[in-house]
């Protein structure tokens, strides 16, 4: 049970009355687009299949909506959210304007559907005075924005949609086309979003009662501006109740504690590095240092994929290099509760070929050197270096150039038979390689070899294992990117200033899109190259920079068991989205319904929750609130039907 101990509140089971119009509405998005090649089409799809809720499209162009549409034989509605893609839906109608993809009745139909059963819509990319209903908005100018952001504010009714966003963030809009706008004078309207006093996101009632928030710009995939506003979009318009859940993380690996790598520039590997004692009580220090500067990271603490090889029993647990026979043995002996630690192997062979018997001894023999000193190391995880055996290598091992993605089938199966005979349940994978990359966000793939092995893949990062200072990550990051750069050529060199931004901007876009998964660098990139300084801490502090001008949400650091265990539930909650029913919300009984198809986790976003108690402690739901939210975690019985009590939030 998580530290919070809270659970779900189950609710009485349903009498069996017969639904009143109205009364009960399936946990389920309704996507309305022009056709498929809406523009706004992935920008959805994107904010939900990162929320993981479950969601139809209804191409409007094509296909005709109806009362049947809508609501099924037993009057239960189909939706609990509209969700437009543009205010008025409108496309080209060959005599050089443009017309809605919906007739009138369609639009009445979709209305008809909001009033009775109280679902609310929004609309993305919504104009002033455009028919059918122009949501209380009045034209000002309008225009495209380019490469240079363009700040939007929050009002005080914005703060409240958005309120895990810091209340002074500046929202960047930036190549985009957007109306600005002011309410009409007596609409029932409240701005969410402002640029320079102008209305660029509204809340408003319709005559007839509906409740309607639109934006007046349009929002990209992959913008900043989706990533901040699309969750808080997606909560007003489910009045916090939905399938699914967002938070943000921020996990981080350092690989080869204990061993050595090869440093300099491109070209002149000339040198060995291995972290020594002090730098080791450095690195702890900025650690401690970087959550008291950013309040949001406070706790944070370093992954250490260790390999253990070079462990000495016999040096003493102290932070001084003075009389000990290894002083990184003796530095990680005193500071291992500073860490978390992760197998890593014991030598860090290349493992693509490693028999059964080489690679037992490299997971066990690891885990018993860490024992040997102390140090709390989960079985369960194992982190192979380089990735290797994982069906990604060079066919010349002696080779430098990168490795070819020959899928899973081509994994060592030597080496995941002996890492399931030692316990192993999960393995670190590269979300890099196509493979390995899940098919549904925050989840993992069990292995086709070994379904008992599940694994969890990594961002890997522009920061080289051979970088020890900002000159040599530089001459590293240039290589790729700069002047000759050979993943792309730029138009010039970077600095090193510039390589921060560029690769915390990076980090943050994934950070932001609520990606749980770990970023991972090396022990080389904690060299202390100037007292406090490091390429690690110097792109966690512009990260963090970046991220606290933006939320007031933490940002969650979990060890890798809870987080692995994470991804197994999020996809056990993605298979049952495409397997069971919907979750049916009984707004009479305040209670949520679902049967599952089969034994699963699911998600859910809004639910009532009570702390637990002592007869608690072994069930399997429980719940966490972050932020105003609060997200539960059912574990479900196949074929079982529960009901849980709604929240409270509107």
């Amino acid at each position: 049970m998580p530290h919070t101990q809270l659970i779900p509140v189950r609710a009485p089971a349903a009498t069996g009355r017969r639904a009143v119009r109205g009364e009960r509405v399936a946990l389920r998005q309704l996507i309305i687009a022009t056709d498929a090649d809406d523009f706004e089409l992935p920008t959805w799809k994107a904010i939900l299949d990162g929320i993981g809720t479950p969601y139809d499209i209804l191409l409007a162009k094509c296909d005709t909506l109806t009362a049947d549409s809508l609501v099924r034989s037993d009057e239960t509605g189909r939706y609990n959210a509209i969700l437009l893609t543009s205010g008025a839906l409108l496309s080209p109608d060959g005599i050089g304007g443009y017309a809605s993809a919906f007739d009138q009745a369609e639009w009445e139909t979709l209305w008809d559907y909001e009033r009775s059963f109280h679902v609310r819509q929004v609309a993305l990319n919504a104009s002033p005075l455009t028919q059918p209903e122009d949501y209380c908005l009045r034209a000002g100018s309008e225009g495209a924005i380019g490469a240079t952001p363009a700040p939007a504010v929050l009002t005080g009714a914005g703060g409240k949609v958005f309120d895990y966003l810091d209340p002074g963030i500046a929202i960047p809009l930036s190549r985009t086309y957007v109306y600005r706008t002011s309410i009409a004078a007596h609409g029932d309207a409240q701005p969410l979003l402002t640029l320079d006093s102008e209305v660029l996101g509204v809340l408003s009632t319709a005559a007839d009662g509906r409740e309607r928030a639109a934006l007046t710009f349009f929002l990209g995939t992959g913008q900043p501006a989706a990533a901040l506003l699309g969750y808080g979009l997606l909560r007003w318009a489910t009045r916090g109740l939905f399938l699914g859940e967002q938070r943000h993380w921020l996990n981080v690996d350092i690989d080869d504690w204990f061993n050595s790598n090869a440093h300099g520039p491109v070209g002149r590997l000339t040198d060995v590095f291995r972290l020594s004692g002090p730098e080791a009580a450095a690195v702890r220090q900025e650690q401690a240092e970087l959550g008291q500067r950013y309040p949001l990271a406070a706790g944070f603490m370093l992954n250490l994929a260790y390999n253990g090889g070079r462990i000495d029993p016999s040096a003493p647990a102290q932070c001084s290099a003075a009389g000990t026979p290894d002083a990184l043995t003796s530095y990680s002996r005193y500071l291992h509760q500073d860490f978390r630690w992760i197998n890593h192997t014991l030598t860090h062979p290349q493992m693509n070929f490693t028999s059964y018997a080489e690679s037992y001894r490299e997971i066990s023999d690891n885990l018993s050197a860490a024992a040997s000193i102390g140090l709390a190391v989960p079985s369960a995880v194992l982190k192979p270096p380089e990735y290797s055996g994982l069906g990604a290598y060079h066919p010349d091992s002696r080779s430098l150039n990168p490795p070819t993605d020959f899928g899973l089938l081509a994994s060592n199966k030597a080496l995941l038979e002996a890492a399931s005979d030692l316990g192993v349940k999960y393995l670190v994978g590269n979300i890099s390689f196509g493979s390995q990359r899940p098919g549904c966000f925050n989840g993992g793939i069990y292995h086709p070899l070994q379904p008992d092995l599940l694994l969890v893949p990594d961002w890997p990062t522009n920061i080289a294992f051979e970088a020890t200072t900002p000159q040599e990550q530089v001459s590293w990051y240039n290589s790729m990117y700069g002047v000759h750069g050979t993943v792309h050529a730029g138009d010039r060199d970077f600095s090193y200033d510039e390589f921060v931004d560029a690769e915390a901007d990076l980090a943050l876009g994934q950070v932001m899109s609520g990606s749980v998964y770990s970023h991972t660098l090396h022990q080389t990139n904690l060299h202390q190259y100037a007292p406090g300084k490091c390429l690690v801490f110097d792109w966690l502090d512009a990260l963090l920079a970046r991220y606290s001008a933006y939320y007031q949400v933490p940002l969650l650091n979990r060890d890798w068991l809870t987080l692995a265990s994470y991804a197994g539930d999020r996809t056990a909650h993605f298979e049952a989205l495409s397997t069971g029913p919907d979750a049916v919300w009984d707004r009479v009984r305040n209670a949520v319904t679902y049967t599952p198809a089969a034994n699963t986790a699911l998600f859910v976003t809004g639910l009532a929750t009570r702390p637990a108690t002592g007869a608690d402690q072994h069930g399997s739901d429980y719940a966490q609130t972050y932020g105003s939210d609060t997200v539960s975690r059912l574990g479900l019985t196949g074929g079982q039907t529960v009901s849980f009590e709604a929240g409270s939030r509107s």
